[in-house]
């Protein structure tokens, strides 16, 4: 089976880190796992070229292919377009279009990066959490919304709505990559409060009884998720949750890695034809404007974004692995992007510089 790829490096510092990809890409493809590459415009750099955030060609070849990579969007030099206009409208197309509904954000902090943590090293390192949040319903899509008049004031509404198919496909998205880990998951809703959150857990515990009884499963309220997220994040394995808390909890866990520069995301959708999800993947920085063509971004979280897209994407767990351990190696060394400069020092490095660190890291697994 081809492996097909979508590059869509973006604007910011994103072609700079996806250079570094392109590179690793390449690596692999030297040594038997090949791709298709095909590489277009999203964002600012979009619109630029073409007066729009997205093509409708970019989004046709975004449907096609195996999996899309993405860089990062947008910049103040686009800040005054209509908001139909803006650089991020392309990657919310690619999510709407694509159905992309489970979101995975991985917090994984390297033993080497945990005193970069806000919590203490013993609470954090090692960790391995994975948060899947439901992604294309919800509080940020439900209707009706919108702000409005009653009497003599302003009135704003967001109507937060699930259907029970929508939680049940999530929820074995959950279930799924648990299998494929430490085969625990745990649900957080706000049930105690909120009509939504009882038929969430409702229906998550209807999935699990049916088809993943093999899974362990637990449930929490939200804001004790919260709690204990950063009282001991050890504990989690899977992370189940809406959209809206899921936006909150993932935030709160990315900050118990220490740098922005060090987290990947997937967001996946229903399987196509070839049994494959549809997928995005992309690092969760942004386009950081204020360093881009200065040779300063990390390209760890853009790479690591890859190396998600070996294991849900190309069913290459294994090569998966081999990068992501190859990325501890460099940190372990002390080969560091300014980023990761604490007080502990280390060897200062350029984006190009992080990547070749990388790629001798896996010449050295590889040997």
């Amino acid at each position: 089976m081809a492996n097909t790829l979508l590059i869509l490096p973006g604007d910011g510092i994103g072609p700079e880190v996806m250079a570094e990809v392109r590179r690793v890409i390449d690596w692999f493809g030297a040594r038997g796992l090949a791709f298709d590459v095909s590489e277009d415009l999203v964002g600012g750099c979009s619109y630029d070229a073409h007066g729009t955030p997205l093509t409708d060609a970019a989004m046709e070849t975004a449907q096609a292919v195996d999996a899309v990579l993405l860089g990062a969007v947008g910049g103040p030099k686009w800040e005054d377009l209509d908001f139909a206009d803006k650089p991020e409208r392309g990657l919310l197309r690619l999510r709407k279009e694509m159905d992309l509904f489970a979101n995975l954000r991985p917090a994984q902090c390297f033993d080497a990066l945990a005193d970069f943590s806000s919590l203490k090293r013993d609470l954090v390192a090692g960790l391995d959490m994975m948060i899947v949040r439901e992604l294309t319903s919800g509080v940020y899509f439900g209707e009706p919304r919108g702000v409005s008049h009653d009497g003599n004031e302003r009135v704003g509404i967001n109507t937060h709505r699930y259907t029970e198919s929508e939680i049940a496909r999530v929820a074995r998205a959950a279930f799924d990559l648990a299998r494929k880990r430490d085969n625990r998951v745990c649900s957080m809703e706000k049930r105690n409060v909120m009509e939504a959150g009882i038929l969430w857990k409702d229906v998550v515990e209807e999935v699990h009884a049916a088809e993943y009884p093999d899974v362990e499963l637990t449930h929490m309220l939200a804001d004790a998720g919260g709690m204990q997220i950063v009282r001991a994040p050890k504990q989690f394995d899977v992370i189940l949750t809406d959209n809206l808390f899921g936006d909150m909890l993932s935030d709160v866990a990315a900050m118990l890695t220490g740098s922005l520069g060090m987290l990947p995301s997937a967001s996946l959708g229903a399987p196509m034809e070839n049994g494959r999800p549809k997928a995005l993947y992309e690092p969760v920085h942004g386009s950081a404007p204020d360093i881009a063509g200065q040779g300063k971004a990390n390209p760890i979280a853009c790479i690591l974004s890859f190396a998600m897209a070996l294991r849900y994407s190309f069913d290459a767990g294994d090569e998966a692995a081999m990068l992501e351990g190859a990325i501890e190696d460099v940190l372990e060394q002390g080969t560091r992007t300014g980023d990761l400069m604490g007080a502990e020092g280390g060897t200062p490095v350029s984006t190009s510089e992080m990547g070749d660190a990388i790629l001798a890291a896996l010449d050295a697994r590889a040997a």
